[in-house]
């Protein structure tokens, strides 16, 4: 079974730094394209960045600058470098990938389980 594991949240002062880190593992798939999200208490869940297997990235606009995601495609893996965090940066980060399971099977989305991120004032 294809799983999405997140790790790298933490507690962390403002205008410090976190790298978050997802890997995709379980079974035969492929990935088109994979990224962050992020849902603060009481709000809805938002794109904080997402990068597709033809190098193209989306970024929220309030977040260029900041963050940076980046892959490694032969682990895949997808990280987020978070610096000069804020308080309202404070929120549930979630993996995601766009990916056919297996690899000649539908697309479908697919989450992870959520890593918390704290910004301290």
């Amino acid at each position: 079974q294809v799983q999405l594991v997140e790790s790298g949240g933490d507690l962390v002062q403002a205008g410090g730094s976190l790298r978050l880190s997802c890997a995709a593992s379980g079974g035969h798939f492929s990935i088109n394209a994979m990224g962050w999200y992020r849902q603060a208490p009481g709000k809805q869940r938002e794109l904080v960045a997402v990068t597709t297997s033809g190098g193209g990235t989306n970024y929220a606009d309030s977040l260029k600058g900041r963050f940076t995601i980046s892959t490694d495609n032969a682990e895949n893996t997808v990280y987020l470098q978070m610096n000069n965090l804020k308080p309202e940066d404070t929120a549930v980060y979630y993996c995601y990938a766009d990916m056919r399971v297996p690899t000649w099977g539908p697309r479908g989305d697919y989450w992870g389980q959520g890593t918390q991120v704290t910004v301290s004032s």
